[in-house]
């Protein structure tokens, strides 16, 4: 079945737009009619697509569908259904909120598969980028049991919280980031630029210079005489680091190595703990079954060694073990999070534990987060004051001498 673009107009004389799932063009202009709509023009999507392709504009290349604009679709829908709208009545009204062009189309083709018959998880699923397994999953659960609304909200939950969390981490890993790099570019700039001016009035004086110049010295002639070389080899480890964490055993050494940084790894640690305890109590308390869920959980957790973990964890829970102990046994979990969902497990209430660990673990990561920001600054600043306080004494060193010499 082919996917056409339509413009039109509606009966109250108001230009409408959007995707429609047709046999052919003629069927395509049948199916608006009986909607109440008069195509004015309509064009195959294959056809549109191939013509862009010919004039990609900036706004085209760059245009993505983030993950705050499906949560706020996931509220816009749980909130129609909760009002008692049809799905495919609710869907069509998502259409004209959504401002993104990409998403607008791919919930054009959802409303058009819902409306033939699919399942909302069916339709959904054939848009794996967009909508991934847990999303799948959790929508498929909730038609299953009669409370897709209450599904919505979950997800639409789930998903504000989860971008919350990534904020929050990716701000304390991303200043040392910036801070290194405009470090290492106001050192080069140094060494490059304004040392090597200096170093041609010393040779001039034809004297012992000190220690400190003598070494300012040499990594400058060193930077001058082989930058590119420093820049290939930057390049080479970068790119065979980024090979290797391709591999299964790289992925799983780098991500060992990252929880092992002094602070920074704890961080991370836990990132993918409160991913693991939200993500999993969303499924529970959406029906999803244990074993399903933790299916899920390797792709999600995004984390080699957690998710090697789990998967060890789901063989366990297979053959009759409870949850807690094989998370026990892997030796990576935090002591509170076995002994809650060891505590869940016994008293039947798995999933309400598990979010309050997640909410635990998320007032500990703001806190440390914040308190890391606080202390990352003071000491990079610090560093790159001694850095250029070595360059700075290193060139006023022999000058000094130079003027004591004249006296």
């Amino acid at each position: 079945m082919a996917v056409f673009e339509y413009k039109g107009v509606n009966a109250s004389g108001k230009s409408v737009g959007g995707i429609i799932d047709a046999e052919s063009p003629r069927l395509a202009r049948q199916k608006l009619r009986s909607d109440g709509i008069f195509p004015t023009e309509v064009t195959e999507e294959k056809a549109q697509k191939s013509r862009l392709s010919q004039d990609i504009s900036f706004q085209n290349l760059f245009q993505r569908i983030r993950t705050q604009e499906i949560s706020v679709m996931t509220r816009q829908l749980a909130t129609l259904l909760r009002a008692g709208l049809p799905l495919v009545t609710s869907l069509n009204a998502l259409t004209d909120q959504i401002e993104n062009p990409k998403l607008k189309k791919i919930i054009t083709q959802i409303r058009e598969r819902v409306n033939e018959g699919s399942a909302l998880a069916a339709a959904m699923e054939e848009f794996p980028k967009v909508f991934p397994d847990l999303y799948v999953n959790m929508i498929s659960a909730g038609e299953a049991s009669g409370a897709l609304e209450m599904v919505l909200f979950r997800l639409a939950e789930y998903t504000e919280g989860q971008v919350r969390i990534r904020n929050r981490i990716r701000a304390a890993l991303i200043y040392p980031a910036v801070m290194t790099v405009v470090g290492f570019g106001v050192l080069g700039i140094l060494f490059t630029f304004v040392v090597p001016k200096f170093v041609a009035i010393f040779e001039d004086l034809e004297q012992a210079l000190p220690l400190p110049t003598v070494i300012l010295i040499g990594i400058s002639d060193f930077v001058r005489a082989y930058w590119y070389l420093l820049l290939l080899f930057a390049g080479a480890a970068a790119y065979g680091l980024a090979r290797y964490r391709e591999t299964p055993k790289g992925r799983e050494h780098y991500d060992m190595l990252l929880l092992k940084i002094p602070v920074f790894g704890k961080l991370i640690m836990l990132g993918v703990v409160i991913r693991f305890t939200r993500t999993l109590s969303t499924l529970l308390s959406s029906g999803v079954p244990l074993l399903k869920a933790l299916d899920i959980l390797t792709a999600v957790v995004n984390h080699a060694v957690f998710a090697k973990a789990i998967s060890s964890a789901r063989v366990s829970v297979t053959e009759g073990a409870s949850l807690s102990q094989p998370l026990k046994q892997s030796g990576i979990f935090p002591p509170i999070l076995i002994h809650m969902i060891a505590s869940g497990e016994q008293s039947g209430e798995l999933e309400e534990m598990l979010a309050k660990v997640a909410e635990i673990y998320e007032e500990e990561a703001e806190t440390l987060a914040s308190t890391l920001m606080s202390l990352l600054e003071p000491v990079l600043i610090l560093g790159m004051a001694l850095i250029v306080s070595f360059v700075v004494i290193s060139i006023l060193l022999p000058l000094l001498e130079i003027n004591q010499m004249v006296r």
